[in-house]
This record gives structure tokens, sequence and C-alpha cells, in this order.
């Protein structure tokens, strides 16, 4: 199937988020045109992509007509992931298992984003509370990936990258507990930055997690949008806790220590796509980097396992929220719509709420491990994903919910270890398989070093320039 897209001569063209703000400041173009046609955009491009959770476009105008220029972005078109609270839109979290209301004010993360100046256009499709890898919901439908439609979007901020893919926004939020950033980023050739933990506002009922797993960013075509949001993000939030950002606009001078590994812990990558990982340290080491081939530096045998056991104690602690909220007035639940998926990690959580502290504690100990490795090395390249963009249908929630969880488990491997450790690491579109589907390499570093991820990341856009969707 040919690739669906939205990019055309109007107010918006092939502009990045900078071309926009650059373009708005210039007045040659008005926050009222760029909004509009990203309207039309969404209107040209969501019968086929299915990325849309909740339009408001109305509202989106009405902001366009008053904008007044505060904020680095201000008049910038966006969208945010379908489990943000934006004052006034539904929220659903991907299901559709009740009838969503309207949040009464933004969460603590959403109006940060939206203090930057951008214009939400709505919320973006998701896969049922994030837990599953790719959104094909079997009553909401499937996103579907604008390189090919047949194939996934990835996820779970699959709506969100499918929409920066296709040209319809330069940029979308998403937040990644265990690649939900990187994921879609790999998917749909973006940038995908999951920042270190406690960089970005979270909000409350996220940080009750025994381990914070969360984090929030956003997908972008270019480095330069990444960095100019964590840039402009930090003026208004820096956790004194991390060392700051600051304005990253070029590759960085000094030469690395970078450790490049093809193969997870657990599972095995395709030897295609190992074979795209060793290309792009060749050119690492081409531009000077030090570059050592090395085993999985930090899984542990035992870390699929614990990883899938804390995602399942996750499921059952929010089963067990859906039914408090209802006997206490909130929302009534029907429990026949929910994903096979999502119910059948509750019950493995619930059957497995005995493991938790040692899971927890061994989960945790895996940061002093990482440190260390980082002593060693100033970075570590690896695939984002085990293996090629899969078709519709490999991740169907409504199969077997064992038989999804082992294709996940194989699929994210390199992922979920700095969920748990904390540590930042961004997706670049590097690569591309043999039909033509991007492919993501990862790149990550200590706590604290998101600088140098993007630093790394400008070096290797200037020297490799990414495929357009749009030329393909």
């Amino acid at each position: 199937m040919n690739a669906v897209h939205a990019f055309r001569d109007d107010a918006l063209g092939e502009l990045d988020a900078l071309g926009i703000v650059a373009a708005l400041q210039a007045s040659r173009v008005s926050v009222p045109e760029v909004v509009e046609a990203a309207i039309a955009r969404t209107e040209a491009v969501n019968p086929v992509l299915n990325g849309l959770a909740f339009a408001a476009f109305d509202r989106a105008r009405a902001r366009a007509k008053a904008a007044d220029g505060e904020g680095f972005f201000g008049g910038v078109p966006s969208f945010l992931k379908d489990c943000e609270a934006v004052a006034g839109m539904p929220t659903t979290a991907g299901s559709d298992a009740w009838e969503p209301r309207p949040a009464r004010a933004h969460g603590e993360f959403a109006g940060a984003y939206l203090a930057l100046g951008m214009v939400p256009l709505g919320l973006t499709r998701m896969s049922e509370f994030g837990f599953n890898a790719a959104t094909e919901h079997p009553r909401l439908g499937a996103v579907r990936n604008p390189w090919n439609p047949d194939h996934t979007a990835g996820g779970s901020s699959s709506g969100s990258a499918a929409f920066v893919a296709a040209g319809v926004v330069p940029i979308a939020q998403g937040n990644d507990a265990g690649g939900s950033i990187r994921i879609p980023a790999s998917c749909n050739g973006l940038v995908g930055l999951k920042p270190s933990r406690g960089r970005l506002p979270m909000d409350r009922r996220m940080r009750r997690l025994p381990i914070a797993l969360i984090e929030n960013g956003v997908l972008t075509r270019s480095v330069r949008d990444t960095a100019a949001f964590y840039r402009e993000a930090e003026r208004l939030h820096r956790n004194p806790n991390l060392p700051g950002i600051g304005d990253v606009s070029a590759p960085g001078r000094a030469r690395l220590r970078i450790a490049v590994c093809t193969q997870p812990g657990v599972g095995t990558c395709s030897g295609a796509v190992a074979e795209l990982a060793l290309k792009t340290a060749s050119l690492l080491e081409e531009l000077g980097h030090r570059v050592e081939q090395v085993d999985h530096p930090l899984v542990s045998a035992s870390f699929a396992d614990d990883y899938l056991t804390f995602c399942s104690f996750c499921a059952h602690f929010l089963m067990a929220q859906v039914r408090v909220s209802r006997h206490i007035g909130g929302p009534a639940v029907d429990r026949g719509k929910l994903d096979n998926f999502t119910l059948g990690l509750a019950r493995r959580g619930r059957r497995n709420l005995h493991r938790m502290p040692r899971v927890i504690d061994r989960l945790k100990r895996m940061r002093r491990s990482s440190a260390r490795f980082f002593n060693d090395y100033d970075a570590v390249l690896t695939p984002t994903l085990s293996r090629e963009t899969p078709r519709i249908g490999y991740f169907d929630p409504s199969a077997d919910s064992q038989q999804v969880i082992d294709r996940l488990t194989d699929w994210v491997a390199f992922l979920p270890q700095y969920n748990i450790t904390g540590e930042p690491s961004i997706s670049l579109p590097l690569a591309k398989s043999v039909d033509g589907m991007p492919v993501g390499m990862m790149l990550a570093a200590d706590v604290g070093q998101d600088a140098r991820l993007l630093e790394l990341a400008y070096e290797l856009e200037e020297a490799q320039p990414w495929r357009r969707l749009q030329a393909a």
C-alpha cells in the first residue's frame, strides 16, 4: 500500500515546529492559517490512519484567533495523547469501556506543555491504558502507519506519532513507560527522546507507582524541534537534581566512548536489524567516536520476567481503581469491553502479588549496574526494536494474552531497562528495512546526560539526513 501523508502547499508546507515559529514571527503566515491547515490535514488522513481520539477543532480555532504570541511555540498546532488531562477534553486512556468525562482542569504536564504556546487540536489514540506496543482496538480500529497503512504505527503513543510523521502537525506529546515514545518513533521514522527520570512534570496519579516508570516527552521530525522543546520546557520547570539541558543547537565536539550492542539480554534481534545497527556503529566510528561492541550491558536473566510482573501489577492496580471508582460514583465500566490483553495482564498481576517486594527490589538495584557501566562508556547504541515493524494484527489485543505478551517481550527487549533505571534514551530514524519501512536506532546515556544524546543526534542527522515520507 502507498504511503499516506498530508504534506501540501499550505501554511504548514513541510515546516517543522521551529520553521513554523520563524514563519509566524516573520508574518509570512498567521496562527489561524496554520491551525486551519492542521485541521484540514487531520481530516484528510485520519480516515486511513485513525489516530484521532478527540477533536477540539472549534476550540483550536477560537484559541488561534485570540493568540497573543505567549510561549516560544505560540501558535504551533499540536496534539496531546489520550491519557493527559486537558481541561474540557474527555480522556479515555485508549479504552471505550466507559463514557469519558471532560477534565475539570489541566494536569501538571498538560499545563506546562500548553504554557509553551502550542494550540491543541485534540487528543490522539493510544493502546488501552498504554499496555500494548500497538493500537489495534477491536471496536475502535487500528492506528495505521503512514509509511504503509498495512503496518502498525507502534504504541502506545500511536496517534501522535502517525500524525507527526504524516505531516498533520510538527510536534505532538507522548509518554513512555516501556518504549511508548521510542517504539512509535522507530516505526514512523521520527525523533523520540525518553528523558531522564524527573526531567519533565508528571501528573500526581503517575507518581504513585513504586518505581516511576513513566516519562513525558514529544515526537518530532527533527532533532532541533526536540532540543528546542526541552530547552523551553526547562525554562518553565527545572529539576534541581538533574544537570540542565540548556540550548543544544549543534553537534558536540567531544569524541565519545560508545558501546554497541546488537542482541538484547532476553530473546534475539533479527539479523537484518542487527546489521543495520552495526552500520550505524560504523558511521559513529567514521565521525571519530570510539566504538566497542559489547554484550547487553544492563539486563539480568530475571529482568524480562520482573518487568512483566511489575507491569502486570500495574494492570491489576488499575482494575482495582476502576472497581473503587464505580462504587464511589465514578464512571461505570463495562468489563466486557476491556481488551483481553488488559484483562490477561491484570490476572497475571493478581496471581503474582506475593512476588512484588522482591521484584521491585531487583528492579531498583539495576541502577547500580548501569551506573558502573556508564563509568566506562559515554553512550550505548542498540536497535530501538529487535525486529522490523509488523503488520496490523500481530499485536491483536483480543488474541490470547500470553501470545501477545511473548511477541511484545521479544519486540521491545532493548527498551524497558531505561524506564527502570531512569536513564535517557533516544530513537533516531537512521535506517530502513528491505521493504522501505523506517527502522530506528537508539542511543542511551547516563542519568542527566540528555544533552549529550541531543548532541549525538544532531551529529547523526547531519551526517545521514533522515528520509522524508513525502518523498517515499
